[in-house]
């Protein structure tokens, strides 16, 4: 039977928390943040009160932002495409109905013409 020597390295309890992060951080929530929140109410009486002092247009802090982000929490997008199906019905509607009265008007004005 073979002699292996076995080494181990043993930390001291007090070495072992300062050399390995048992507090498993990275799967704990983080905390929320430290600082004032206002509600869903106090938000939009603010709003109101500087509307006109946002800019119109830009990347960020302006109303084009706030659609934007809008827009993608509320999926405009699809409701856009909605939108379009529907203005395109209207379109073709709008046309067969020129169309029906052309030939309305054709039918009066060949019906009024004296025949030879």
């Amino acid at each position: 039977m073979a002699n292996y020597p076995l080494n181990r390295v043993v930390f001291n309890k007090e070495a072992y928390e300062k050399t390995i992060d048992t507090s498993f951080a990275q799967i704990q929530t983080p905390p929320p943040p430290l600082r004032n929140t206002i509600t869903v109410s106090e938000f939009f009486e603010l709003y109101t009160n500087i509307f006109y002092d946002i800019p119109t247009e830009g990347d960020i802090n302006s109303h084009t932002y706030l659609v934007a982000k809008s827009g993608e929490y509320i999926d405009a997008e699809q409701i856009n495409q909605d939108i379009q199906i529907l203005l395109d019905e209207i379109t073709a509607l709008r046309q067969e109905n020129l169309k029906l009265n052309q030939d309305i008007l054709n039918l009066k004005i060949s019906s009024s013409q004296p025949t030879v």
